[in-house]
């Protein structure tokens, strides 16, 4: 029976071998690289794209609308990304709570896919994040082209990130970087000047939005830092801002040389600052549509520039291709794709989108190695952004929209964005600052109370809102009423006719008109006027009192004929939520700094002019802008108010050592070091303690 046990036991110990190596190899096959955050993230794209089947891969290519999508369409059809348009909320005042549970709501489908790839989501937070209720408006893009402060756009964008993070979203179809040659066209306020030098210096706001890429690593690589950055889209490749009459969507007339001298700069700088997506323009380039542009595309951004991050359409693009729109949508499938267009903004048909690529790749007229370009391109920005670790989000940073400290540098944007065309009928007379102590003052013009007016179209709606309560921010009216002393008596009246005027005694009269709130084609303006009753408005008042005008626009408009009766004219172009901005510059508690973004013109006769063409005879040249002083001395650290008790200090000392010199006649060689250690680390001295100091 020994022979019997020693089977036994030679049987027991295979069974234990082959189940420990059927653990080890369990262990193996659970084992998934593209899960494993260790691995570089190359290596993780590679196994995914391995694993994927071609309707897999169609569904990541496939961005439809919020509206269109619930959480078993995310599911059966592995939809790679949803987008809110304009307008497009979880409900009306929505919180970032809101968006939160909305959103993670339709990732918990792509979640339940068979691979478990997670879904991105992308807005258009183009000046702050501006279809959410409560959220800090920034200036749009115009203005802070103004500021010439590149630094000021990081921070714009840190601060946006913060909020877009803070409603659940990872992605931001911004910054526009167009150079706008035609202020006729729509989107005028959308680029930040007619300069590409300005709107390369404007691209900083990609670090800002992304995180700075670390010094070591390679750049023009797209690159997101951490949960509370965000990936961007520099938009509209290319020439968007050159079309002939600025007619939006037109046909970019223009010769290689131009277009890469003018409309590509800013590209350069953007892949360079690592940006992770680029949008494709509605336009064409000498009759070419750029959605089926492969040359520029394929060939130039990715090919020359080597573009990493992945390319997008813009609403609808591909349908754009034919005329009429969608009339021909499989060769628009075909076109778009073999062009080099990696996610197509569909927003909603994409049942057909899916059928008819898929055709065209079983068919062959699509290659596997193009689908296979896109989706890797798309995973990389996942795998960066880190959504296969994080993919719901949660609400730790729900109190970052609309904080306090996001409303102050907006308003700082808005301090330094205003551009101060005229002060005083002659040199003699100037009229800013205006005094915070009066008897009576006048406040008129139809944008003086109206929020919706003074931020513009994309906010909240697509073409922006009318009046207090489309979100939350202050007005001029209110920002005057914060600013003025307190026995200041302050009238409103929106268009005050003339026997009122002269039945009352005003100190002077602040007139706030401009445009209406436009988007895209609905602002193509032939006349470029202001929206009525503005010139009526500034006829009565400024023809009977002293009058400063601050126009609200998204771009020059017609003003020559107005301007004699104006004592003081600033373009404040559209300034968002944080209307206090106004107020500080125009009673001097900070200086005039802007400068014009773009020429403003005479006549619409004379357009497109731009600085540099021989043609040129602007109303106020590109650059332009009058300053004024700050009437109170700051710490230049804090930015508050505050006395100049060091310098005052300083001059005491100078006054005692200059006393003590005399009268002793010593060698004060540890005088000069001491003095020049206190300036270096004191606040500046006021204008009156320097001419003090000179008198010393």
């Amino acid at each position: 029976m020994k022979w019997v046990g020693g089977v036994w036991m030679v049987w027991l110990w295979s069974v234990v071998i082959l189940c420990g190596r059927r653990g080890a190899l369990g262990k193996e096959e659970d084992y998934v690289k593209y899960k494993d955050p260790k691995q570089p993230v190359g290596a993780r794209v590679e196994d995914l794209l391995g694993r994927m089947t071609l309707e897999e891969k169609i569904g990541q290519m496939v961005q439809i609308e919020r509206l269109s999508a619930t959480p078993d369409i995310m599911k059966d059809y592995k939809i790679g990304s949803l987008l809110s348009g304009g307008g497009s909320v979880p409900l009306q005042q929505a919180t970032a709570a809101d968006w939160v549970n909305m959103i993670n709501n339709f990732q918990k489908g792509s979640l339940s896919t068979r691979l478990g790839i997670p879904m991105i989501y992308g807005i258009d937070a183009v000046h702050g994040h501006n279809n959410v209720y409560n959220a800090t408006i920034f200036p749009h893009n115009v203005g802070l082209g103004a500021t010439r402060d590149p630094d000021l756009l990081r921070r714009i964008g840190d601060a946006t990130a913060l909020e877009i993070r803070a409603t659940g979203i990872p992605y931001t179809f911004a910054p526009c970087i167009a150079v706008c040659r035609d202020p006729r066209w729509g989107r005028c306020y959308e680029s930040y000047s007619e300069d590409p030098k300005v709107v390369q210096e404007m691209t900083e706001i990609i670090p800002g939005l992304q995180g700075e890429i670390p010094n070591g690593s390679r750049k023009g690589v797209p690159y997101v830092i951490g949960k509370n950055k965000v990936a961007a889209c520099a938009k509209h490749f290319v020439g968007d801002g050159g079309t002939t009459k600025g007619i939006n969507e037109n046909n970019t007339v223009i010769d290689m040389h131009g277009l890469l001298s003018i409309h590509m700069p800013a590209y350069y700088d953007s892949i360079i600052k690592g940006v992770s997506t680029v949008m494709v323009s509605y336009s064409s380039w000498n009759d070419k549509k750029m959605h089926a542009n492969h040359e520029l595309i394929t060939g130039f951004l990715k090919g020359t520039l080597k573009f990493k991050g992945f390319v997008i359409s813009d609403w609808q693009g591909i349908d754009r291709i034919t005329s009429p729109s969608h009339s021909n949508y499989t060769y628009s499938v075909l076109a778009g794709v073999q062009a080099g267009i990696d996610m197509i903004m569909l927003p909603f048909n994409h049942t057909e989108f899916i059928d008819d690529l898929k055709y065209l790749v079983k068919n062959k007229f699509i290659t596997m190695d193009r689908i296979d370009d896109a989706v890797s391109r798309i995973l990389l920005i996942k795998f960066n952004l880190g959504l296969f670790e994080s993919p719901l989000a949660d609400l730790s940073l729900v109190n970052e929209l609309g904080s306090q400290a996001h409303r102050d540098l907006a308003r700082e944007a808005v301090r330094k964005s205003l551009v101060l065309l005229k002060n005083g009928k002659n040199a003699n007379e100037s009229l800013l600052p205006l005094p915070k102590k009066a008897s009576k003052i006048l406040v008129a013009g139809s944008h003086a109370d109206n929020l919706g007016y003074q931020c513009g179209g994309w906010t909240i709606g697509w073409q922006g809102f009318s009046g207090n309560n489309g979100t939350r921010g202050t007005t001029i009216l209110g920002a005057i009423n914060a600013t003025v002393d307190k026995d200041t008596e302050v009238v409103y009246l929106e268009n005050p006719d003339s026997e009122y005027l002269k039945s009352n005694h005003f100190d002077y009269a602040i007139v706030a008109v401009g445009e209406h709130p436009y988007t895209e084609t609905a602002g193509d303006s032939d006349t470029l006027t202001m929206a009525d009753p503005g010139p009526d408005t500034i006829k009565n008042v400024c023809g009977a009192v002293k009058c400063v005008v601050i126009i609200i626009s998204g771009r020059p408009i017609v003003m020559e004929p107005y301007l004699s009766g104006i004592d003081a004219l600033v373009a404040a172009w559209l300034p968002g939520s944080e209307g206090q901005g106004v107020a500080d510059v125009l009673f001097g508690d900070y200086g005039f700094t802007g400068q014009l973004p773009r020429t403003w013109f005479k006549t619409v006769d004379q357009l497109p002019m731009n600085v540099g063409d021989s043609h040129y005879d602007p109303l106020f040249p590109f650059g332009f802008g009058l300053t004024t002083k700050s009437m109170v001395t700051r710490s230049v650290s804090a930015g508050v108010d505050r006395r100049p008790y060091g310098a005052v200090a300083v001059i005491f000392l100078l006054v005692g050592l200059y006393f003590q010199v005399k009268r002793r006649k010593l060698a004060c060689s540890w005088f000069s070091p001491f003095v020049l250690h206190h300036f270096r680390n004191s606040a500046r001295p006021s204008g009156r303690d320097r001419i003090e100091l000179q008198k010393l």
